[in-house]
């Protein structure tokens, strides 16, 4: 569903336009506690410790690309609302290319550098394995966060924010089953409940996906619309860079937190993970 901004009451239109973001933050809360009770109760405190030494890396990552999504979509829905078509696939083209190598670098510099990553976070050996698994099984799927956080953005630049909620619904429901399937019937540990997240947000990035095409043909560049426009990059650079930074800034004061979290063992870490999620 589409709210249109132009028309009607403005404070009604943006309340109904919203509420689905609401929710779906809130969605996304429920599934860290969830996935948290599932970790510490049915594989135990170093699990969990591990866990949330990897969580703080992610969440920084994601919030990089996440800010860069944002701020392509701020520029989608000025075309969008321009009704300048052959602009707006031409940004979603270039926009798409340059997030999804920016991606790829960071899961090459990940996969190269994990063991010098997982010592720079202070992570105590005794559960260096164990956040190295979930890490590197997490990462697998990294593409998958990029995919499912720009078509979001994407479709909100349009004025529908419910149908990205439905999705991340269906996903965050489908990972608490898949990781209690995992973890307490497979026994397979943090490895499952990494699996689990990634199986998920695969599901729920190839869905929207497909959604996006069928239901939003205006929206899928053509072959005269994939050309990289050096004005249009600019544009782009100047719209997505400064959201970024907003978004990953706070988030890199909390894994500098977590790297000293991290300092005073397992136990602490712990704690301090059920705290924070």
């Amino acid at each position: 569903m589409k709210y249109d901004l132009t028309t009607g009451s403005v404070s009604m239109t943006m309340l109904k336009f919203s509420l689905p973001m609401i929710l779906g933050n809130l969605m996304q809360q429920l599934y860290n506690i969830s996935d948290t009770l599932i970790v510490g109760h049915f594989i135990g405190t170093d699990a969990l410790a591990a866990v949330g030494a990897s969580y703080a890396l992610i969440i920084f990552l994601t919030s990089v690309l996440l800010g860069l999504c944002m701020g392509s979509g701020a520029l989608f829905s000025i075309f969008y609302g321009e009704k300048d078509y052959f602009k707006l696939k031409s940004s979603i083209f270039i926009s798409f290319i340059l997030i999804l190598i920016l991606t790829i670098i960071i899961n090459i510099f990940i996969f190269i550098y994990i063991d010098e990553i997982i010592y720079f976070m202070q992570v105590p050996s005794e559960i260096f394995d164990l956040t190295y698994t979930y890490l590197y099984i997490i990462f697998i799927g990294f593409s998958f966060s990029f995919i499912y956080n720009y078509f979001t953005c994407l479709l909100r630049a349009i004025g529908n924010s419910k149908t990205p909620l439905i999705f991340l619904a269906s996903s965050a429901l489908f990972n608490i089953i898949l990781s209690i399937i995992l973890v307490v019937n497979f026994q397979m540990g943090v490895a499952g409940s990494a699996l689990g997240t990634v199986i998920a947000q695969g599901f729920c990035a190839l869905g929207l996906t497909i959604y996006t095409i069928k239901k939003c043909p205006e929206l899928i560049p053509q072959k005269e619309h994939c050309k990289f426009d050096l004005a249009m990059i600019k544009d782009i650079s100047n719209s997505s860079l400064l959201t970024s930074t907003q978004q990953s800034v706070m988030n890199f004061g909390i894994l500098l937190v977590q790297n000293l979290v991290n300092s005073f063992g397992a136990t602490v870490m712990a704690a301090f993970t059920v705290a924070v999620k």
